[in-house]
């Protein structure tokens, strides 16, 4: 048997692109091999560009040095068939200048406790601080597009953050509202939680 470590996970319905994996394997398989044979056994939906060999030590998610997410809003009427399963359709009145203005506020290191759903692992008291580097957003063609990079993620966290900021948009949350979202123990309820499909 195999165990796979993986560099993360995403939520049902997230697409992820250069996931990284790792593994042990006894019998000495050239990588170029290796990659073949993996393509050859895995799903359509899942490919292996890449394969090297790592220390015994490595560890893709605690050696993470960041991670990206991208969540894509459509915003005019009709969403492209082709590619409803990667975007949110969002046609609807939006600020998008104020979400451009509330995005980096999410930067740095902060309790992201109102932002992340309830996890099994809440029992065991793991922090929910986490250091963002990058958050923005901006606009490409028909495309609202949010990009946030970290360390590492909470459950729905980046759906979460997405969520707020299309209020923020909308005109429902100020600034002082994000704010007080990152303070320790806030209390607010995490969401609204948008589509995963983004």
């Amino acid at each position: 048997p195999v165990s796979v470590a993986g560099s993360g996970r995403t939520d049902a319905g997230v697409h992820a692109l250069a996931q990284v994996a790792a593994f042990t394997l006894l019998n000495p398989i050239p990588v170029d091999n290796l990659r073949k044979a993996l393509n050859r056994l895995l799903p359509r939906d899942i490919r292996v560009f890449d394969v090297a060999e790592a220390s015994a030590e490595f560890h893709p998610r605690f050696d993470v040095k960041a991670k990206t997410y991208e969540y894509r809003i459509h915003r005019t009427e009709i969403c492209p068939p082709f590619e409803r399963r990667y975007l949110y359709p969002y046609p609807y009145p939006l600020d998008e200048d104020r979400i451009f203005e509330m995005a980096p506020l999410l930067e740095g290191e902060h309790d992201f406790s109102a932002f992340a759903a309830s996890d099994p692992k809440d029992r065991s008291g793991h922090s929910k601080v986490r250091r963002i580097f990058h958050s923005f957003a901006t606009r490409r063609g028909d495309i609202l597009l949010y990009r946030v990079t970290g360390r590492g993620f909470l459950k729905h966290m980046v759906r979460n953050i997405v969520g707020v900021l299309l209020e923020a948009g909308k005109g429902n949350l100020t600034r002082s509202d994000i704010e007080r979202r990152l303070q320790p123990g806030c209390g607010i309820p995490a969401g609204p939680t948008v589509p995963a499909q983004g």
